[in-house]
This record gives C-alpha cells, sequence and structure tokens, in this order.
C-alpha cells in the first residue's frame, strides 16, 4: 500500500497490497469474522481502496464521522462533506472489538479486504440525516435509506485491499483514479473538466458539456455515476450505451469516458463538493456543476430540497482549499427562431424557446410519442426506446394492501380474471395466503418476517415486471417502508400501481370467517394487524377502493379503466 503522486490532484491513497501480501491476507483473512458487503458499501470500499475518496483509509471512526456531520471536516482539518461509514446489524456488532480484524465480501463471498476494527457506535441517525441533508423527511432517498435500510450500528476502521471488485461490464471504460490520471498524462491532458451525471445525456447535455470546455479551454471527461443513483433512474447499461452513442458529436480527440461505481445520496450542496473532491482525485482540474446538483427533488410538501444555485454557492465558499475549479453553467433551452440551445437567461421575448422536462420526456417514452431532433440524437433515443418501451407493451405489478379481511383477494382474483380475457400478458397472482403456502412457510409474523415476506413478493414480482407480465399481489403490508421498498424494487423494470382496499376495521371484523380478529382481540393471537400492530395506512396510492356498497367485480373494473387511463392496458 501506498500513495501515488501525479500532476493533477496531488496525492492519492492505494490501500491494497501487493500480489504476495495480498495472498497472505487472505489466508489469514479466512480465519476472521466475516461481514458480506451490500450494493451500497461494495461501491464504496471500492472507491476507497482505490483512492478516489483520499485521503479516507477506510470507514470513518466516530470522532470523524461527528465532525463531517457537524462541520464537513475530518479531525484533521481536512475537508470532507459525506459519511462513508459501515452500517451493520446488532448481533453483528456485539461479536465485535476494537483492534478485532473482519473480512469483507463480495455477493459471491470473495473477500475484498480485511478492516481493523476502531471504533462501534449507534448514530444518532437524526442527527446525521439534518446535518449531512438539511431533513428529516423520508422523501429524501438518503433520508428513507438510512432510517429503513442501513443498519443500526456503525463499525470504523482502516482497511487493508486485497482484490479489487469485479465488473463485468463495460471493462473498458472501468477505470481507478491511478488509470485514469495516467491516461491523461500519457494525451498530455494538462486541464480536464468533468461531467457529472446520472440521466442519459440529450442535446442540452452536450452542449452544455461542450462549452464548460470550450470555456476554459480545457479537455472534457464524462464521467457517469454507474453505481447507486436515484430509484426509478434509468439502468446504468442502456445510460452508458448512450454516452458512447453521444461521444461521436464531440470534436475528435477532446473528450473521454470514464465510469464512476459511485453510490450516490442525492444530498444536494454537499454531493456537488464531494463530487468535486472525487473528481480531483481522478485527476479532473475542473468540474461541472449546474442547476439543483445532486439534489433529489421536491419533500412532502411539494418543495425542492435544495435551492437551484446552493451547490454552486457550497463551492465558492470553498474554493481557496478544493484544489479543482468549478464551472458553473445555466440551464440551456432551444430556441427555434434561431436553430441552437442558448442560456435561458440570454433568451428575449423574440425567442421561441423550446424545452423537454424529463417529465415529459418520460411521458413521451411511456405513450410512444415522437422526440424531436432538436431535443436527442436519434441514435440516443433508439437506445431509450429499447429499453423503455411504451406502456402497454411494459410488465406491471398491481400491489394490494388493506386490512385481513377488506376483500383484496377477492378483488385480485376478479382482476386477474378480466386481464386474462384481454390477454397478451402472463399474468401471476401473488396472494397474501398463497405466498406463506409456497414461498414464506417457515416465517412467522413478527415485524422483521412480515418485512422479509413482502420483500420476497417484491422480488418475484419485480422479476415477472422486468420481463413483461403482470403480477398481482395482495397480502396486507402494513408498513410505509416495506412498501416503499417494493416500489422501489419495482418501478426502475415497470409500472407499479398501489390499490389500497379501504375498507374500515369494523366491517372488516364482521366478515372475518376464520375468527381471526375475536382471536386477536382475546390476546390469543399476538401482533395482529389492526388489532395489536399498526396498519400504515398509504398516503398517495395510485387508487383507493372501499368495499363497502362495491361488488368486486365493479372493484376490478374501476382498476381496469386506471390501467387504461394510465396506458398500461389498450
Amino acid at each position: 500500500m501506498g500513495a501515488f503522486k501525479e500532476p493533477h490532484g496531488g496525492e492519492l491513497k492505494n490501500l491494497y497490497l501487493n500480489e504476495a501480501a495480498a495472498e497472505a491476507e487472505k489466508q489469514a483473512a479466512r480465519d476472521y469474522v466475516s461481514w458480506d458487503l451490500t450494493e451500497r458499501q461494495l461501491c464504496d470500499i471500492e472507491l476507497l481502496l482505490n483512492g478516489a475518496f483520499s485521503p479516507l483509509e477506510g470507514f470513518l471512526n466516530r470522532a470523524d464521522y461527528d465532525a463531517v456531520v457537524s462541520s464537513m471536516r475530518l479531525t484533521s482539518g481536512v475537508l470532507w462533506p459525506m459519511p462513508v461509514t459501515l452500517d451493520v446489524s446488532e448481533d453483528f456488532a456485539g461479536k465485535l472489538q476494537p483492534g478485532d480484524k473482519v473480512a469483507l465480501r463480495d455477493l459471491e463471498g470473495v473477500i475484498l479486504a480485511t478492516l481493523e476494527v476502531g471504533d462501534i457506535w449507534s448514530p444518532d441517525k437524526a442527527r446525521e440525516a439534518e446535518g449531512v441533508f438539511g431533513t428529516t423527511d423520508e422523501k429524501h432517498p438518503a433520508v428513507h435509506f438510512l432510517n429503513n435500510i442501513a443498519g443500526p450500528v456503525y463499525v470504523g476502521g482502516r482497511l487493508t485491499g486485497i482484490e479489487a471488485p469485479t465488473h463485468y461490464d463495460f471493462k473498458h471504460l472501468r477505470e481507478s483514479p491511478a488509470e485514469v490520471r495516467t491516461r491523461f498524462k500519457k494525451l498530455g491532458w494538462r486541464k480536464v473538466v468533468a461531467f457529472q451525471t446520472r440521466n442519459p445525456m440529450h442535446r442540452a447535455h452536450q452542449e452544455i458539456s461542450h462549452r464548460a470546455a470550450r470555456e476554459v479551454e480545457a479537455n472534457l471527461l464524462i464521467h457517469p455515476v454507474v453505481g447507486m443513483t436515484k430509484p426509478g433512474d434509468v439502468d446504468h447499461y442502456t445510460r452508458v450505451r448512450c454516452y458512447e452513442h453521444i461521444l461521436k458529436y464531440y470534436p475528435e480527440q477532446t473528450t473521454s469516458l470514464s465510469l464512476l461505481p459511485l453510490a450516490m445520496r442525492m444530498g444536494g450542496p454537499r454531493e456537488a463538493l464531494w463530487h468535486a473532491i472525487i473528481r480531483k482525485n481522478y485527476g479532473c482540474t475542473h468540474i461541472i456543476i449546474g442547476r439543483d446538483h445532486a439534489g433529489p427533488g421536491k419533500d412532502s410538501k411539494g418543495e425542492d430540497f435544495y435551492g437551484p444555485y446552493d451547490a454552486q454557492e457550497l463551492l465558492k465558499a470553498h474554493a481557496d482549499e478544493l484544489d479543482i475549479s468549478m464551472v458553473p453553467f445555466r440551464m440551456m433551452v432551444f430556441a427555434e427562431n434561431k436553430a441552437q440551445y442558448i442560456p435561458i437567461d440570454e433568451a428575449t421575448d423574440a425567442d421561441q424557446v423550446l424545452n423537454i422536462s424529463g417529465t415529459e420526456l418520460r411521458r413521451r417514452l411511456q405513450e410512444g410519442l415522437e422526440i424531436p431532433e432538436w431535443f436527442s440524437f436519434p441514435d440516443v433515443v433508439t437506445e431509450l426506446r429499447r429499453t423503455h418501451p411504451p406502456r402497454h407493451k411494459q410488465g406491471f405489478t398491481v400491489f394490494f394492501t388493506g386490512l385481513s379481511g377488506s376483500g383484496k383477494s377477492t378483488i385480485a382474483n376478479a382482476l386477474m380474471s378480466k386481464l386474462m380475457e384481454i390477454g397478451g400478458r402472463q399474468i401471476t397472482l401473488l396472494d397474501g395466503d398463497i405466498v406463506r403456502k409456497n414461498l414464506s412457510s417457515e416465517l412467522g409474523f413478527s415485524k422483521e418476517h412480515r418485512d422479509l415476506n413482502i420483500q420476497r413478493i417484491g422480488f418475484v414480482a419485480s422479476e415477472i415486471t422486468k420481463n413483461g407480465g403482470i403480477a398481482i399481489c395482495a397480502p396486507i403490508a402494513p408498513y410505509t417502508s416495506t412498501r416503499r421498498y417494493v416500489r422501489d424494487l419495482i418501478e426502475p423494470v415497470g409500472g407499479f400501481i398501489e390499490i389500497h382496499v379501504s375498507t374500515p376495521l369494523e366491517i372488516c371484523e364482521e366478515r372475518d370467517r376464520k375468527g381471526l380478529y375475536a382471536l386477536a382481540r382475546a390476546g390469543k393471537i399476538k401482533e395482529f394487524t389492526g388489532i395489536s400492530d399498526p396498519y400504515e395506512t398509504p398516503e398517495n396510492p395510485e387508487m383507493a377502493i372501499d368495499t363497502i356498497g362495491i361488488s368486486p367485480d365493479l372493484a376490478a373494473h374501476r382498476i381496469l379503466v386506471k390501467l387504461e387511463s394510465m396506458g398500461f392496458i389498450k
């Protein structure tokens, strides 16, 4: 292990052992307690080991974590805006003591690194959310992740790298910071502008990035994130093919493409600062920061989490110590009368301004409508249409939720029959009782087991949806966070329609054929939803149905009408 020094970016950490030492460490690690890294932890550890997160040498210990949360600095005083922590379960943390060694494994069980345990603590997650993301609103994807997905205990400590994570896709575009720096040096690129993106690039993005590079007389590195982005984003396989198409629209030998396996937090200004430090480590001298950089959208009140130029202001405030320069850019719009893109603040009343939002683009893809050439390049649009067909050709999931006895299963069966009558897609019914019998027979009814049961249903439904089928799910699914988990799992691969069967509790009890509510009232069934365990009412389902005074046939018909209005059936 050591450091790598190049003209761009200063010292670069390298946490990997040489081949002989790595083999010896791997042999020793077989006797260590093991932790299987999560998807986000796999992204983090790759960038820790290869130096992209320099100056970090491992997962933050408590003092550094506290300092980063409160002041965006390590205890050394070095600017670092984002906590990078190893979150684990309470059971696993209970096995550890400071000084222990942990073998960190990928999803296949390969030992990637060892961790020398430093601090072990239970963080104040509300403090972290407020300090880092400026909110405790779970509409923010990072706050939701922090509260509902991340483990409750953090483990800090120094890493020793044994083996780099394996990627089988786009291997020619996956380069470490040292490799990117070496390429810049070989090409003679002294000034390089980084363009951060998590979305497909269209003509406006090409115009922005090309103008920015030309403005500072630099070469351009298109450096898209291919780790974890915002739920619902276009998958990275599709995006990278789009980026490869768009390269030919830049002047020859001016622009390069490389991939960044980062797990984004969508942290707005702090995330922008983090992106700048990471690109500095990759050898870039400049980074483009745009409007609402890394913003996650709107909060529970319908307001933006961050101001449009908060990220630019934060980078300006720390410009003297960043060692990478910001190139701010403004929103670009197409002036039809001039047949070119112009900054929106340069448009006059005489200009015929055209623009297509991300929402409008998705609508046009979903409905198979024209996407004009002034907006995007034909080969990029073709690539997007390959993986985002119109809604009536996509798979989708209808997810019923409601109390026991609310009528979910009956309506689900009626809907399945009507959809089978229409034909065109394979249909699978994942009713709560059916799943309990065939997929989750070993599970009980604790909150943990209920969540696991719904997660299994979500996984099966996502596979059905991804392959163009229809999944009809009818569990109780009482918890908001678990329903959101299923939505986030399915929406990237197809449609997700949540139906809240809102039949009141007293009516469900009257219908109780199995006598379960009576047993729950008598205390003979523990943790029964609606009696001794809460049902968290969906806030924004696609549809709500109260079965009082409405037959299952009519309820199913109304859902069909909803599906038709959304474009999923014709």
